[in-house]
């Protein structure tokens, strides 16, 4: 029998990927309540990080408490892959301990090589390619304001980063459409951007993109790995920060989103994602239910 991991939102298909969002509101709201829901006794989550992580960790690491497991936080210092073991061997080990892992690294094909030698569920946490667990987050938190998300149009400002990546595999996945406005040179990786067909257009002018738009949404210009280029970034994406005045182009109920940590004054103004359309706080929230209904897909 195949072992069912997620590593990209196109590793599900898009009932079951639905499926996750509602369940994922479900599991809220009864959180909410102080019920005590424990389907996951006694299984562990292994959590390996190459790139660290607010969100990420106490994220995975709440849920499988609070479903009545257990997560086990392994950086690089704790592990032989951080003295040089191969990854497929790591992983068979792993797998044959663990339930469940998470992997947070910087190339994607690590993960994905992970996967192919785990005996276990291998959850993406993030990499450089791709974030998809910010994605099913993202969209609970749109269904929960605002309904489903079928033909709606969202816009991303921003570097064609996982983020970006991501929310392209979403706009497949979720049917929606999406606007990408980055810099030239910043554009997604073409074949992920081809994929996705007429659902996706680029642009390099964000107020066009934003316009009309029921969801902005963006991320920092430089992300982990790339601090040396921050400075030549700043340049690059003058005139690509979320402002009010941009926010007002878009729909008067669009909504503002952020995957966060934010560089106010950079990617957004402090207005915007501290005002009233921004729901960055529910977005980071939901990163706790979404991914406890997938831990809950994945093992039961």
């Amino acid at each position: 029998m195949s072992v069912q991991h997620f590593l990209t939102l196109l590793d599900l298909d898009a009932a079951a990927l639905a499926k996750i969002i509602a369940r994922a509101g479900e599991l809220k709201k009864m959180q909410q309540r102080g019920e005590i829901y424990e389907p996951l006794k006694n299984r562990v989550l292994g959590m390996v990080f190459e790139k660290s992580s607010t969100r990420t960790r106490v994220s995975f690491e709440t849920g499988m408490i609070q479903f009545g497991g257990n997560a086990i936080f392994l950086s690089p210092r704790d592990t032989q892959l951080g003295r040089g073991e191969l990854i497929e061997d790591s992983a068979r080990v792993l797998s044959r301990m663990l339930d469940v892992i998470m992997i947070r690294t910087f190339e994607h094909e690590k993960a994905e090589l992970f996967a192919e030698y785990s005996q276990v569920p291998v959850i993406n946490g993030l990499t450089d390619m791709y974030h998809p667990c910010q994605l099913l987050a993202d969209v609970q938190t749109w269904v929960e304001h605002r309904g489903d998300i079928k033909g709606r149009t969202v816009c991303y400002i921003g570097d064609g980063n996982n983020m970006c990546h991501s929310y392209i595999n979403a706009a497949r996945q979720f049917d929606f459409k999406l606007r990408v406005a980055t810099p030239k040179g910043y554009e997604p990786d073409t074949d992920i951007l081809a994929a996705a067909g007429d659902r996706v257009v680029l642009t390099d002018d964000p107020f066009a993109a934003a316009e009309g738009a029921d969801l902005v949404s963006t991320d920092v210009w430089a992300s982990m790995g790339q601090e040396e280029e921050q400075v030549q970034r700043i340049q690059d994406f003058k005139g690509f920060c979320v402002t009010r005045e941009l926010m007002a182009l878009a729909d008067r109920d669009a909504l503002f989103m952020h995957c966060l940590p934010a560089h106010r004054g950079e990617e957004v103004e402090a207005e915007v994602i501290d005002g009233p359309q921004s729901v960055v706080w529910d977005e980071a929230e939901n990163r706790l239910h979404a991914q406890k209904a997938l831990l809950e897909f994945l093992l039961t």
